[in-house]
């Protein structure tokens, strides 16, 4: 797990707080303030598992035996 996953997945989370501490008291702006977070934290996990995801390909890549001439 690289750090925009973790980053991401922690702003998911303070996302879902705001979003229900807003709903909770009956702040709209708080709750569009988590749903933003929310979006905001799904693309930068996303960007984290892409990342990994090459990676784990260059990293197969370089496991990969070459033949030789």
């Amino acid at each position: 797990m690289n750090e925009d996953q973790v980053k991401g997945v922690g702003e998911k989370v303070k996302g879902k707080i705001n979003e229900g501490v807003g709903k909770m008291t009956d702040d709209p702006a708080q709750e569009a303030k988590g749903d933003a977070q929310q979006v905001a934290g799904e693309a930068r996990k996303e960007v984290g598992d892409a990342k990994e995801d090459l990676k784990d390909a260059a990293d197969r890549a370089d496991d990969t035996p070459t033949s030789a001439p």
